[in-house]
């Protein structure tokens, strides 16, 4: 399988594939594709595993398309301006993503719902508890809001982090969630009572703009209707 990200802030994941392999994405993920491909849409792994996907911010249903003759096109659209981030992953290796990062990935990949293990990281991260956690082999597309920055962080290196900033990060990571000191800044600063934590060693993604921080800049200049 080869593939091309074009479209700039508003990209798509191009990928050419021959007979026989198999890409997956949540149901409604796919944006065209040539005629060659058979799609089989299910409840990958049974219920429960259909229910904590849709708790990880994607769709309970998963699609596969499988080439079946020659050499076929298919194309993933990103659901917001940003980056895809074509990443390979070896047998075993992880990534843990912010909800609804996931976009596409080689058969052979592995999606599931992943538990912020300390409670303070749930419960003011936030994002609730859950992420994605996404496990090779294979390569894997993930979206990104914004711009995407990647950071290389040295064991016990720290970098404290708005959590709406955080994309994905490496499981050797420690992720955490502390409360700003000072009451001043706390009330005044602008960032909240809490600000996240990534502790090295490992890699981390970052986003210049989290969906919800676009969101909340748009909001006040929707016109309302004025009451009677």
């Amino acid at each position: 399988m080869e593939h091309q990200i074009i479209g700039g802030n508003l990209p798509v994941a191009v990928l050419t594939m021959e007979a026989g392999e198999t890409v997956i994405t949540e149901s409604g993920g796919m944006s065209w594709m040539t005629n060659n491909f058979e799609m089989s849409t299910n409840m990958e792994g049974g219920l429960f595993k259909g229910l904590t996907r849709k708790l990880a911010g994607e769709s309970m249903f998963m699609t596969r398309y499988t080439c079946n003759n020659g050499q076929g096109m298919i194309s993933f659209s990103s659901s917001f301006p940003g980056e895809i981030k074509a990443i390979p992953l070896e047998a075993g290796q992880s990534l843990i993503c912010q909800k609804g990062a996931f976009l596409a990935g080689e058969n052979s990949v592995n999606l599931e719902m992943h538990f912020r293990k300390k409670l303070g990281s749930g419960l003011f991260g936030g994002e609730g508890f859950i992420l994605q956690k996404v496990t090779g082999p294979g390569m894997v597309f993930v979206e990104i809001d914004g711009s995407a920055v990647e950071y290389e962080l040295q064991p016990g290196q720290v970098m404290k982090v708005d959590t709406g900033n955080i994309a994905m990060f490496e499981p050797t990571v420690n992720f955490n969630v502390e409360m700003v000191k000072g009451f001043k800044n706390m009330f005044f600063g602008g960032e909240g009572l809490f600000i996240s934590s990534l502790t090295g060693p490992g890699k981390i993604w970052l986003q210049t703009m989290p969906f919800m921080n676009l969101v909340q800049r748009i909001i006040p200049h929707i016109p309302t209707s004025s009451a009677d």
